[in-house]
């Protein structure tokens, strides 16, 4: 049974957190977090899941926390990284699921996972892992001959754009075509942009009501075009696979793993 600790735990992804923890069977809830101040500490985590009281109280850090084997981090960029130094200090495995990190919060994750066992994703729900499989399936037979356009919506809470899940697949797609997807990426349009080069790789961004995440890359040449779509209709896809990424990381040795990693893709 795989000890979890939530933090963020009051946040949208921290309750759905806490309800996959409460249905998985392999894994069990012992620590969730909210910040400092909060007027929730002290209160009972599954009353605030709404999975009925568990008797576990939320408390407003780690260092208060009853004992886990490993946590999981859906907050955000500045806190993700206080608590992977936390993490760092005391031995303990963290699946990182936050998006938007800098190239040097990036390297700072990779650092970490010399001393302690990291899941890194950019999205942690099982068919994204599987569509950038497909991505670079089609990326690789496809090649040069078409136009390639990432296409990604979100609810309008959402902070970072374009997601870190198109980024990803673009990372997939400029690996795949040998392309640096900082010299290639193109986002958004605007004006007289001229012909479209063929070997730049399009970003287009929607934010809008409650759209959980919708992911569409589209590979168009002259006469036909193929379309990879994801569609999430609810965030417990994401708590599901940060749940399976909790279970496969304990006892780990050191260093930092994908979701293509968990799900055996490499």
């Amino acid at each position: 049974m795989t000890k979890v600790a939530i933090v963020g735990a009051a946040g949208r992804m921290g309750r759905v957190l806490m309800e996959a923890v409460h249905l998985d069977e392999t894994a069990q809830l012992t620590a969730a977090t909210v910040n400092v101040g909060s007027s929730l500490a002290g209160a009972d985590s599954g009353e605030l899941a709404a999975i009925g009281k568990n008797e576990i109280a939320l408390v407003d850090s780690l260092d208060a926390a009853a004992d886990f084997d490993v946590v999981i981090d859906f907050t955000v960029t500045a806190a993700t990284m206080q608590h992977l130094d936390w993490c760092v200090a005391n031995n303990k495995a963290i699946v990182i699921g936050t998006t938007g990190f800098s190239d040097e919060q990036k390297a700072r994750i990779q650092e970490a996972g010399k001393t302690i066992p990291v899941v890194f994703s950019s999205n942690m729900s099982v068919g994204v892992n599987l569509c950038f499989k497909l991505l670079d399936m089609a990326a690789r037979v496809l090649g040069d001959t078409v136009d390639v356009e990432v296409i990604e919506a979100h609810h309008r809470h959402k902070i970072d754009a374009p997601s870190g899940t198109a980024l990803s697949m673009g990372e997939v797609l400029a690996d795949a075509l040998g392309r640096d997807l900082k010299e290639c990426a193109v986002y958004g349009r605007e004006g007289v942009t001229g012909e479209r080069d063929r070997k730049t790789i399009g970003f287009e961004t929607i934010r809008a009501g409650d759209i959980v995440g919708e992911h569409t890359v589209l590979f168009a040449d002259i006469g036909e075009r193929i379309e990879i779509t994801h569609k999430a209709s609810s965030r417990m896809t994401f708590a599901k696979g940060g749940i399976r990424a909790a279970n496969w990381l304990k006892g780990r040795p050191p260093a930092v793993y994908s979701m293509q990693d968990v799900l055996d893709l490499n």
